[in-house]
């Protein structure tokens, strides 16, 4: 079985982040960045399929030179390959651009099976792996608790709201989106981190795979959320005062 896990490389959760005046983008002079956390659930998947049924774990991670820290700790953990879309300005694009790149290197790769996470833990959109799915013509599944590998299909477990899961059989090959949190991550050993140097890491171009299409959507501006406090005087006896208190804490702040 042939696995393709996409994955993005987004600033650390321990850097400090800087926005610029009317930047659309953040400071990324003093940041530090690490695969992004979804992916790596995707990723530990995809090794865990492997290691149940054979085959190779392709990486693809388009992104930035510097990206190629974050493939080759992906390949020390046990991935047999890696394809670098490199381009330095995909933060620009959006979803379908980042889509169809992807795509292409995908489609020449024809794999079984690709695996992406839910979302980014930078942007949040969580549509890169559909539009993947829809570009390549495949069947394709969400927010995936589980993967069980069967003749020809899989069936899995898909996460819902309440408490609820779908199990549902797809055809190969297909595109799942992995849920955070299904599986402990393994951590890079000594003897992973030497072989990584002497794994293939290809290096393509977004020209290379017919380039950009337009982009649909721009990033006008990226700011810091706004602080406010607000007091409130709850009029009325306990019991009043008691219903109106949980019903802003219900339909306004929604914490209950």
């Amino acid at each position: 079985m042939k696995i393709v896990v996409a994955l993005k490389q987004v600033p650390s959760r321990d850097s400090s982040l800087r926005v610029p005046s009317g930047g659309s983008w953040i400071d990324e002079a003093d940041v530090t960045y690490e695969i992004n956390e979804p992916d790596a659930y995707a990723l530990e998947a995809g090794l865990q399929l492997k290691e149940q049924h054979g085959g190779e774990v392709v990486v693809l991670c388009a992104g930035p030179e510097g990206a190629a820290a974050s493939i080759r700790e992906a390949l020390a953990k046990g991935a047999d390959r890696a394809i670098h879309v490199q381009e330095e300005n995909l933060n620009e694009t959006d979803a379908l651009g980042l889509g169809t790149v992807l795509a292409a290197a995908i489609r020449a790769e024809a794999p079984d099976l690709v695996l992406t996470g839910l979302q980014s833990d930078d942007l949040g959109s969580g549509q890169t792996g559909v539009v993947v799915a829809e570009l390549l013509g495949l069947p394709s599944a969400t927010i995936i608790m589980a993967v069980e590998v069967q003749d020809g299909s899989i069936r899995v477990k898909r996460e819902l709201e309440d408490g609820w899961f779908q199990h549902i059989t797809l055809p190969l090959p297909a595109v799942l989106t992995i849920q955070s949190g299904i599986n402990r991550l393994r951590y890079a050993t000594l003897m992973g981190i030497k072989k990584a140097k002497t794994k293939e890491l290809r290096t393509v171009t977004v020209a290379e795979l017919g380039g950009l299409p337009a982009v649909q959507v721009h990033r006008e501006k990226v700011y810091l959320p706004e602080r406010a406090k607000q007091t409130q005087i709850l009029e009325g006896d306990a019991r009043t005062a008691a219903a109106a208190l949980a019903d802003k804490l219900k339909f306004e702040v929604r914490v209950i």
